[in-house]
């Protein structure tokens, strides 16, 4: 192929992942052609077949495993990096919920959390909308992922709830969060996958070569939340899933498909 259809989100674990293979330092990888976009935004594009390679949110899997293979690499998926339920002051239960899509990993776990708890209103919000708008009022809680794990005590709120820690307590297993997909009949995925491996493998053996590209797409993110940023969301599972971590996948889908929530997923 001649040019690579690459979309993935800009905050700063998916460019440091990335960094090698936009900037063209992988060997025998194509140039690159990259869509930022909220994760959101990915998952619903990617139905639509808008890329060769996608990163999406392991919860829109079951819609598109027809059209994607899933990639054993280049995704977030780990420990205590999990959503977290933010209020300010407010009941969660009967209240309105903010969340960042109802086809996130983020939305799949909330849901399962709160089966036992009287019902939420949940509204779909862009993610930088969300503690702001907890923290005036306009929503009694909202759910967040990412670097809002280091930030959300700015906007005076409090977290009720880690779903990460609540999922490993249920399960034992780390939590799948976003997902890398090569798009049927455009991109083999064998190569697909040594494409992304090389640029993990080169983002952790030249960690400064990234850096100005990292913080050009931060969101004026503070360098220092941009450093705990990477350090959690990119592991030993952004190298490869390994069983324990297509494991963890088949049980946030397999629970969220008998729950309803999703459709059954064969991985």
């Amino acid at each position: 192929m001649d040019r690579l259809r690459l979309a993935f989100s800009p905050c700063p674990n998916d460019t440091f992942v990335f960094h090698a293979l936009v900037h063209g330092l992988v060997d025998g990888a194509p140039q690159v052609d990259v869509a930022y976009a909220d994760v959101d935004v990915t998952n619903t594009a990617a139905l639509a077949g808008a890329y060769d390679i996608a990163k999406v949110s392991y919860g829109a899997l079951p819609w598109l495993l027809d059209q994607y293979h899933l990639l054993p690499c280049g995704g977030a998926l780990g420990r205590g990096c999990g959503p977290l339920v933010l209020t300010n002051g407010r009941a969660v239960e009967g209240g309105t919920v903010a969340v960042p899509g109802d086809r996130t990993t983020a939305y799949l776990l909330f849901r399962l959390w709160s089966e036992d708890r009287p019902p939420a209103r949940v509204e779909v919000v862009p993610f930088h909308e969300i503690m702001p708008g907890v923290a005036d009022g306009r929503y009694d809680a909202g759910l967040v992922i990412h670097e809002a794990r280091f930030t959300y005590q700015r906007y005076g709120l409090t977290s009720v709830a880690d779903l990460g820690e609540w999922w490993e307590g249920e399960t034992g297993l780390p939590i799948p969060l976003g997902a890398i997909l090569a798009r049927k009949g455009a991109v083999d995925p064998g190569k697909a996958t040594r494409w992304v491996r090389d640029s993990v493998r080169y983002a952790w053996a030249q960690p400064a070569a990234s850096q100005d590209y990292v913080l050009e797409h931060a969101q004026e993110m503070e360098p220092d939340v941009v450093a705990q940023h990477i350090a959690l969301y990119v592991n030993n599972f952004t190298e490869d899933l390994g069983e324990e971590g297509y494991e963890a996948i088949r049980a946030l889908l397999g629970r969220a498909a008998k729950a309803g929530l999703v459709p059954p997923a064969d991985l």
